[in-house]
């Protein structure tokens, strides 16, 4: 690990060099050789290397990097569309100094090419967001029709046994929530209608059971929806199922509080974010994904929510997805202090949001999605709408 903080440390100082001098100045390749000497360090016992960034976290091939924690870096690059990068041994300084150069025109705000994984041209330094394929909303596959059954035993015991473990301080149990995520897939491709919301609280205490399971659904039911492969549509499921995990940390009394919070426990629990994406980051190298969107999944897309980004940029395709079911299932179960609200209600408030608070095109899909589940209630809405 400590040739991957060395050369770090070389590629920020590398960076801050460059954007101080010009090409040809010896300041610049000094800088550059110094960067490239601990890339070849780095990559002598491991072939490719690749990091991760989110906010104050850096990976190194899925594993934390606790000697960068709150690195300025790990913000700065993913505000430029770098939340990850890997490195092999074909790179050469002069590739090296070419990334470096890009990185800093970005943050210039100059134009460039922001397609995911775009490269110069061929090299060893590859980048762009972390985790999905072929991402598109034009055209999308149609989510079989289901009905999940409103007690689902054996998941919601699996999820409530997987908190009570985090709880304990154990590592996350990784194949007990990809087992769940297979049954709920299971399940979504049955041949009855969706009943939504899909599962109900019986007592305060499954707040974050019941909610973590429904979102699991929606966020692969959309995923099939506007099109996303298999492999990507389980990876949403299972960022779904625990995109709320740092609730765990959360007091019982504050997570079921029926009322508005105090200052002290709105601190509190906006700190969930961090936390689950904390969790992850300790137990499951192989969960980045899931961790962007247990980060992410409360941030806006206007920037606001929380966390707030010290330097402004897009959230993650995964996240602005888990977003709207997230709210849609927030707002149409009931809660320890309101009411399930009706799905009019709802959808206008999605409505009402997209381009703002809510990815536009995301909310589209979302609501074309559940015109087809529970069209009478849509076409409602949609009447209502027009009424006004």
């Amino acid at each position: 690990m400590q040739e991957r903080v060395a050369f770090l440390h070389a590629l920020a100082q590398a960076l801050s060099v460059l954007s101080l001098y010009p090409a040809g100045h010896a300041s610049r390749e000094r800088a550059v050789d110094s960067a490239h000497t601990g890339l070849q360090r780095m990559l002598e016992d491991s072939p490719r290397v690749t990091f991760g960034f989110l906010g104050s976290e850096v990976l190194a091939d899925g594993q934390p990097v606790r000697e960068l924690r709150d690195w300025e870096w790990a913000e700065r690059l993913p505000s430029v569309g770098i939340q990850q990068l890997e490195f092999d041994g074909t790179v050469t300084q002069d590739e090296l100094e070419e990334f470096l150069d890009l990185v800093l025109a970005r943050l210039g705000g100059k134009p460039v090419d922001t397609t995911e994984a775009r490269q110069m041209r061929p090299c060893g330094i590859r980048y762009g967001a972390i985790g999905i394929h072929d991402v598109h909303l034009d055209g999308h596959v149609r989510v079989a029709a289901t009905t999940l059954s409103m007690g689902m035993v054996e998941e919601a015991s699996a999820v409530r046994w997987l908190h009570q473990e985090i709880t304990r301080g154990k590592e996350l149990p990784l194949a007990e929530a990809e087992a769940v995520v297979r049954s709920l897939a299971i399940a979504m491709h049955g041949d009855h209608n969706v009943m939504l919301p899909l599962l109900q609280l019986r007592e305060f205490d499954e707040y974050t059971t019941t909610h973590s399971l429904n979102v699991s659904v929606l966020a692969m039911a959309l995923s099939e929806w506007i099109g996303l492969g298999s492999q990507d549509v389980r990876a949403f499921g299972v960022a779904g199922l625990l995109h709320d995990l740092g609730k765990v940390r959360i007091p019982i009394e504050v997570l079921t509080k029926p009322g508005k919070l105090e200052p002290e426990e709105r601190e509190l629990m906006n700190q969930h974010p961090a936390e689950g994406a904390r969790i992850i980051f300790s137990s499951e190298p192989g969960l980045d994904l899931a961790a962007v969107v247990a980060y992410e999944h409360h941030v806006m897309l206007n920037g606001g929510g929380y966390p707030t980004f010290s330097y402004p940029r897009d959230c993650h395709f995964a996240s602005r997805l888990v977003h709207v079911c997230d709210v849609y299932d927030a707002l149409r179960t009931k809660r320890p202090y309101r009411d399930a609200w009706p799905h009019g209600r709802v959808l206008s408030y999605l409505s009402e949001r997209a381009g703002s608070e809510f990815d536009g095109e995301m909310t589209n899909a979302f609501t074309a999605m559940i015109a087809e589940w529970e069209p009478a209630d849509v076409q409602q809405w949609r009447e209502d709408g027009d009424e006004a």
